[in-house]
């Protein structure tokens, strides 16, 4: 049956199923795939399933081993420094990563990000079999990190561009959760490698279990649908990549930032994104706490992260009230977040520094008095990671359902994000004082917030135009058609 065939009306708003109205750009809309099995495989949200067991195989477990604090060893050195390397490299390979999703396609550039995280766990094991090995979990972290732009930048094209409008919340929520069972089992598996210890690091059986579960993840992007086979559950069709020239998906990474520069105003909420991890992880629960309590502290967080993702995706995409009112309500949301989060943080810090706590001191047990509103901040700092991580997403949903564009926008997120990381390990790496990490992390946050409330009131709409999708409308060559000449034919053969 050929694409034709499968045609069954046109003049569908281009917007992609949102409740607020549409343009008026014609589009087609396709049958969707018939059968119980095929139906249910080529469901856009059982492919964000899959992705997310994507995730939960690779950056999950990567969230649990850092969630230890100090990937689980005593000494946090040479896991600040690894993360440092990882970061970075991160930052720099995330920035073009979008134009490689773009020209190798989304299923290989998932199968190539997900090989770091065996490599860095594994680089884990072997410094606990030989304490000198610190070097190469260095170099393993600024592998893994070329790694994951790839991944990363694959995964947030598909998970925006499968949804609709009117679903997008929902999917990043539904994602996020999938995606931190991993960081939640390998936070049960440690918690139960763990629990009659009272050391300060972790066991070679603990290490063992997440690389082989990263072992099996690598094999899930080849099991994934071909994106070129997506029909949404509104009918309109996936647009993929062409994979053209690889000048002109560089130059359509200058054409996003050119046509759609108010992105910029959403970089210090990326920077801040992953910035609080450090403070969380290293000062705070590998500062304060032994092995036992710092696995079941990454277990609530990662946990929290569930509820927080499933929530703020549910008010996200409310269909009582406009997308513009979701976007301030979100908005609003995470600032009370912040604020709520390190008033209580605060007052936790200013008891303790560096040098009260020494290596060999013994630290706080989940038996221990005092330990009940820890773990509660703990659990609330999960929530807030979550909920700002969704919204970020959503809001970059917000402004466009071209998978290429995104690919770029998402690729933007994590080269920024992944930059402030390895700031803020680097930092740790060179022993900042406990409170100069805590307050850069909470001036970040609300920092982020104050540049993202312009784009949050100027660019997110109530529905997503064809003149809004610049890279939907050039072709090979790099030559951007007008909105008038892209029929809804047009759109159908692009994608």
């Amino acid at each position: 049956m050929t694409d034709n065939d499968n045609i069954i009306e046109k003049g569908s708003g281009y917007n992609s199923g949102s409740s607020d109205g549409g343009s008026q750009n014609q589009v087609a809309i396709y049958k969707r795939p018939i059968g119980r099995l095929k139906g249910m495989y080529y469901h856009p949200l059982t492919q964000v399933v899959l992705l997310g067991f994507v995730c939960f195989m690779g950056p999950g477990l990567f969230n649990a081993l850092n969630g230890l604090g100090a990937g689980g060893q005593v000494d946090s050195t040479t896991s600040a420094n690894a993360n440092a390397a990882h970061y970075s490299t991160f930052a720099a390979g995330a920035f073009f990563s979008g134009s490689v999703n773009n020209k190798l396609g989304s299923r290989l550039t998932l199968l190539l990000g997900t090989t770091g995280y065996s490599l860095y766990i594994g680089a884990f094991l072997a410094m606990n079999i030989h304490p000198h090995a610190g070097a190469f979990v260095i170099a393993a972290g600024a592998i893994l990190g070329i790694c994951a732009g790839f991944l990363w930048t694959a995964q947030g094209s598909l998970m925006l561009a499968y949804a609709t409008e009117g679903q997008k919340g929902k999917f990043i929520g539904i994602f996020w959760a999938v995606f931190n069972l991993g960081a939640v089992v390998g936070a049960s598996v440690s918690l139960g490698q763990n629990f009659h210890s009272q050391a300060n690091s972790v066991g070679n059986g603990t290490y063992i279990g997440f690389l082989v579960l990263t072992l099996i993840g690598i094999i899930i992007p080849m099991s994934m649908a071909d994106p070129e086979k997506m029909i949404r559950t509104d009918g309109t069709k996936v647009t993929t990549s062409r994979h053209p020239s690889w000048k002109t998906q560089l130059y359509g990474l200058w054409v996003t930032l050119l046509t759609d520069p108010m992105v910029i105003l959403l970089f210090p909420m990326f920077l801040a994104s992953n910035w609080f991890y450090t403070w969380q992880f290293n000062d705070y629960n590998s500062a304060l706490f032994n092995v036992r309590a710092r696995s079941l502290n990454d277990l609530v967080y990662w946990l929290s992260q569930i509820v927080g993702s499933i929530a703020i995706g549910a008010l996200l995409d409310q269909p009582a009230i406009s997308r513009r009112a979701r976007a301030f309500s979100g908005w609003t949301v995470l600032l009370l977040m912040v604020f709520i989060v390190h008033i209580w943080a605060f007052f936790y810090q200013k008891q303790y520094t560096r040098a009260s706590i020494p290596s060999d001191a013994v630290k706080i047990d989940i038996f221990d008095h005092g330990y009940g509103g820890r773990i509660m901040l703990y659990i609330f700092c999960g929530l807030l990671d979550a909920m700002w991580q969704t919204t970020a997403y959503w809001i970059m949903g917000a402004m466009s359902n071209d998978p290429a564009k995104l690919a770029h926008f998402t690729g933007f997120y994590k080269s920024i994000q992944s930059a402030g990381a390895a700031g803020a390990w680097r930092a740790d790496g060179v022993k900042t004082p406990f409170m100069n990490m805590f307050i850069s992390t909470w001036v970040l946050l609300v920092a982020g917030l104050v540049f993202a409330l312009p784009i949050v009131h100027m660019r997110v709409k109530n529905h997503t135009d064809l003149q809004d999708e610049t890279l939907m409308r050039m072709d090979d060559s790099g030559l951007i058609h007008d909105v008038s000449g892209v029929t809804g034919n047009a759109v159908r053969e692009k994608a």
